[in-house]
């Protein structure tokens, strides 16, 4: 019984930990042109006419593709294929995802 609370706290700590750093990579490589909360109201969000990570026109996307597009870039958006692992790319898409829910 012990061994399995012992699991279950170091799953839930785990995924806490994987949430928090998922908001931390947004934060540090995202929220300049995206915004704290997705929406593209930065002045650099503006200027480049973003849409919100929320839309339907973004949250329409697959997995797939929103990996393509944080991997190799586009428009003016950088490419972070060889600058992140495949892990925090997977957790930046969890992280788009995530704004559709709010």
């Amino acid at each position: 019984m012990k061994k399995t609370l012992a699991v279950v706290a170091l799953t839930a700590f785990a995924l806490t930990a994987t949430a928090d750093d998922a908001a931390a990579l947004y934060k540090s490589k995202c929220a300049m042109c995206h915004g704290p909360t997705g929406a593209g109201d930065t002045a650099m969000g503006k200027k480049l006419a973003l849409k919100p990570l929320a839309s339907a026109e973004v949250q329409k996307n697959t997995d797939a593709k929103l990996l393509e597009v944080i991997t190799k870039g586009r428009g003016k958006m950088p490419v972070f294929g060889g600058k992140l692992t495949d892990a925090q790319i997977k957790q930046l898409v969890t992280v788009v995802r995530g704004f559709a829910k709010k």
